[in-house]
């Protein structure tokens, strides 16, 4: 069974991939939705948001226990801040979780207007490219030694060098973030890859 965080952001786009893949999932909106989970995605949002509701519905604390306990976790866009161990230019009350070593800057590619797609290689997932869609996505300024960086972005915002060579893709252990939102495309490589993490988890 694999959780989705559903406090705010794109929950039902990444429940309709899980069914898609014929995986069970369900809607984590209270810690006792984690019961039998055995993975549990993050999904994008509003990084802020989603760190005030974590800590109002009582989640903060069972989340971080999961991660403890190596169970999988999946961020994409605001759950990569959320898995970050360092963020800049964040609240300094924002709840980060430190499940993977990154140093993450908000929105450090632009605003809304600076989103762009692109296509990826992922040697993890084999071909063809994986076609990417980032939105107000995080950049990834340091990534440690212990980080499996899987993708990595090949042009920068309409085809700048702006983020060029950035980590896109990264795992840690039981731990896979995604700076782009695999959720809205039809290619499912990456969920399926998650779904097989959270299997050998």
């Amino acid at each position: 069974m694999i959780g989705v965080l559903a406090l705010q952001g794109d929950v039902r786009e990444h429940l309709r991939v899980l069914e898609h893949l014929g995986e069970p999932a369900r809607p984590v909106l209270e810690p006792a939705d984690l019961a039998g989970v055995n993975g549990l995605v993050l999904p994008g949002g509003e990084s802020t948001t989603l760190s005030l509701l974590l800590s109002s519905s009582g989640l903060l604390g069972p989340v971080g226990d999961l991660l403890d306990a190596g169970t999988a976790v999946f961020g994409t866009c605001a759950g990569m801040i959320l898995l970050a161990g360092e963020v800049s230019d964040g609240r300094p009350d924002q709840a980060h979780f430190g499940g993977i070593d990154l140093e993450v800057r908000r929105n450090g590619f632009g605003s809304q207007a600076a989103s762009f797609e692109c296509d990826l290689e992922v040697d993890a997932l084999g071909s063809p490219p994986l076609h990417a869609v980032f939105i107000r996505a995080p950049l990834v300024e340091r990534a440690g030694a212990g980080v499996d960086v899987l993708a990595r972005l090949p042009l920068g915002p309409s085809g700048s060098v702006a983020g060029t060579g950035s980590p896109v893709l990264c795992r840690q252990g039981s731990v896979l973030v995604s700076s782009f939102h695999p959720e809205l495309t039809t290619d499912t490589r990456v969920h399926r890859y998650f779904v097989e993490m959270a299997k050998g988890a």
